[in-house]
Order: C-alpha cells, then sequence, then structure tokens
C-alpha cells in the first residue's frame, strides 16, 4: 500500500483556505463596507490625488478720512469691533470675487481653464469632472471650489484664497482677482463721486444761467429805458427840484418885502419872472418823476423786478456753488481705497490634500454607517423573532 507523502501538506493547506474562506464570509460586509472604502481611499490619496497649491492674500478697505477728531465714543466702539465704515465695501468686493462676474473677467485672463485642467491634475480633480460638462455654469461651481474670500472678524482683513495645481497658477489667479478687486472699489469710488457731485454741478449750471439771463435782462432795460439806475436819478431829480424850491421861496419873500416897503421899485417884474421861471423849472422836474407814463416812477418798478431777480439768482448760484464744494468733500470724505496686507505668495509646497487624514476620515465614516446598519438589522431580526 502507499502512501501519498504530501497528502498531509495539501490537508492542511485545504483547511486553512477553508478556515480562510469561513472568517471572510462571516465578515464580507465589514471588508465590503469598511475596509474596500478605506483601501480605495489610500490607493487614490496616496497614488493618484494630485497636489493642490493655495496661494493667500489679505486686504484691507480704508477712507482717507478716519474723522479722528469728529468720532464719539459709540463710533469708536463700533469702529474697534470691526463694522467699520469700509465693511460695507470689503462685503461688496468679496461677494464679488465669489461672483460670475469675476469668473467671466479670470476667463479673459488666458489658460483659466486650462489651469483648471493641467497635466497635473488627477482625473478626479480637474475641470470638467466626470460628473460635470465643461459649460460656464460648471466651471463656476469648480470656481466656488477653488477659490475662497471671507471675512475675519478677529483680525478685520478680507482674505483671498486660490486653489491650483501649480504654484505659479494659483499666484496669478490671486494676484488677478486682487487687481480686479482694486478695480471694483475705484469703479465704487466712481459712482459715489458721480451721485452727488453731478447733480450739484447741474444745479451750478442752471443757476448761472439764470444769473447771467437775470444781467442781461437788466442791462437791456436800462438800454431801452435810458437809466442806469431810477432810484438814484430820481433822488437827484428830486434834489434838484428841492434846491428850486427853497431858491422860489426865498425870492418869493423879498417879491413880497419889496411890494409891501417900495411897491415901485423896477426890480419887481424881474422878481416876478425869475418865480415864474423857477416854478416851470419845478413842475418840469417833478414831471420827470411822476406825472407822466415817461417819468422815473413807472419805470422803477419795471427795474426793481429786474434787480429783485438777479440778486436771486445770484444767491442761488452762490448757494449752488457751497452746495457742490460741500458735494465734493462728501464724495472726497465717502471715498476708500484697498490696502494690501499681505500680496498673493507663490506657495512653495501643496497643502492639500490632507492624505492620511482623509483616508482616516473614509475609515471612520463607513465604519460609523456599518455600525449603524449593523444596529438596524439587529434590531430587525430581535424584533422578527419576538413575533
Amino acid at each position: 500500500m502507499n502512501v501519498n507523502p504530501s497528502f498531509p501538506i495539501e490537508a492542511e493547506s485545504s483547511s486553512r483556505r477553508s478556515a480562510l474562506a469561513v472568517w471572510v464570509r462571516k465578515r464580507r460586509w465589514f471588508l465590503f463596507c469598511v475596509m474596500l472604502p478605506t483601501l480605495l481611499a489610500a490607493v487614490y490619496y496616496g497614488l493618484i490625488a494630485s497636489d493642490i497649491y493655495i496661494s493667500e492674500s489679505r486686504f484691507v478697505i480704508k477712507s482717507p478720512d478716519q474723522k479722528k477728531s469728529q468720532t464719539s465714543t459709540l463710533a469708536n466702539l463700533v469702529q474697534t469691533t470691526g463694522i467699520s465704515g469700509g465693511q460695507e465695501q470689503t462685503n461688496e468686493v468679496l461677494t464679488f470675487v465669489r461672483s460670475r462676474d469675476a469668473l467671466k473677467a479670470l476667463e479673459k485672463m488666458p489658460g483659466i481653464r486650462d489651469k483648471y485642467n493641467a497635466h497635473e491634475a488627477d482625473y478626479f480633480s480637474r475641470f470638467p469632472g466626470p460628473l460635470s460638462d465643461s459649460s460656464f455654469e460648471s466651471l463656476f461651481k469648480y470656481y466656488g471650489k477653488m477659490v475662497d474670500a471671507r471675512f475675519e472678524t478677529e483680525e478685520g482683513t478680507a482674505v483671498i484664497k486660490t486653489r491650483a495645481f501649480t504654484p505659479q497658477d494659483a499666484y496669478a489667479i490671486n494676484a488677478r482677482l486682487l487687481d480686479l478687486s482694486e478695480g471694483l472699489v475705484n469703479r465704487l469710488n466712481a459712482r459715489a463721486q458721480s451721485k452727488g457731485i453731478v447733480e450739484a454741478q447741474r444745479q451750478v449750471d442752471l443757476a448761472t444761467e439764470r444769473a447771467k439771463a437775470a444781467r442781461v435782462a437788466l442791462t437791456q432795460y436800462r438800454n431801452t429805458q435810458a437809466l442806469i439806475d431810477p432810484k438814484q436819478q430820481a433822488v437827484g431829480v428830486l434834489e434838484i427840484s428841492n434846491n428850486l424850491i427853497a431858491q422860489r421861496a426865498a425870492l418869493q419873500a423879498q417879491l413880497d418885502l419889496m411890494q409891501r416897503v417900495a411897491p415901485n421899485n423896477p426890480s419887481i417884474p424881474s422878481l416876478r419872472s425869475r418865480i415864474g421861471a423857477m416854478a416851470v423849472q419845478i413842475a418840469s422836474q417833478d414831471s420827470r418823476v411822476v406825472g407822466t407814463g415817461s417819468g422815473i416812477a413807472s419805470k422803477l418798478g419795471g427795474y426793481e423786478n429786474l434787480l429783485v431777480e438777479q440778486e436771486f439768482a445770484t444767491q442761488s448760484m452762490t448757494a449752488a456753488n457751497t452746495a457742490l464744494v460741500q458735494a465734493r468733500a462728501e464724495a472726497q470724505r465717502q471715498q476708500f481705497y484697498l490696502e494690501r496686507v499681505v500680496d498673493p505668495n507663490v506657495p512653495d509646497s501643496p497643502l492639500l490634500p490632507k492624505r492620511f487624514l482623509n483616508v482616516l476620515i473614509v475609515f471612520a465614516a463607513s465604519l460609523c454607517l456599518y455600525f449603524i446598519a449593523w444596529m438596524f438589522m439587529v434590531g430587525v431580526v430581535e424584533h422578527a423573532s419576538e413575533d
């Protein structure tokens, strides 16, 4: 009888395989739900996942007029807590950085899509990915993952972080976004300046034209009526008339005295003639002021209306110019500028992905899901056995 010497070895190997198969069969769900995702994650993050470089820049938006001597204690408290006048503009800038308009501006930069589709990027990280197309909306969603713009209240600075697959690409995108942010601040300044100054300048132009028209109308009236200042000319005429009246009264008194003392005096006819001539002159001077349609009094009303219009127009022009100066000062006070606290950097080492941490997260998540499913199945089995 021949005995095969390899039989014990084959039997032992077969029993080991059977034991291994039993062990695998008992733990097949653990291996499938926990170990397989962890293994795939380890392969991906250890061998496939691309390095991602992050470039960071920081900035603040300030106003040249800080109102140091005019701000109250409450205003100082508000400014120290970060709610300053420039934070509103900072929020607008950060909203712009995260917007489609910023992405459209970046698309004008040559190769922005190529930077996200670089040969350094793996199949799952590049754009377009396996579950996305090359449309602008897909690019915008991808852009939201690669660009982070936020305001850090504790430090009081705005932060822009850009991700790319090469250090140079991360730096170029960050620098371009910072330049676009400065351009936006300049446009906001120009808009704020145009709001008040344009309207104030329009009011100045209208008031200036009105003042010119009033001066021209007054000049034409003077030339037409042959009057420079009716008030002054009326005063002059009345002074002449009053002098003539005083002289006539003196001559009349002299005549009356002469007629009583020397009624046959040969000078009496001459005095009477002089008194009569003065009466005619007095009447003529009075008629220059009142009593006729061409008198100074009839022209005084129109002159005063034009004079009042000129004075009012001049005052309006002065007020409009004052308002323009105030509008320019207010616009200057509202001017803001972007001050770079930290310029974009060229990263020298990748910060993402965090390979070991990501594998550990996959393992922990898979293990938690496995235990949840296991407890659920145990509960179902226990309830079924009771029924």
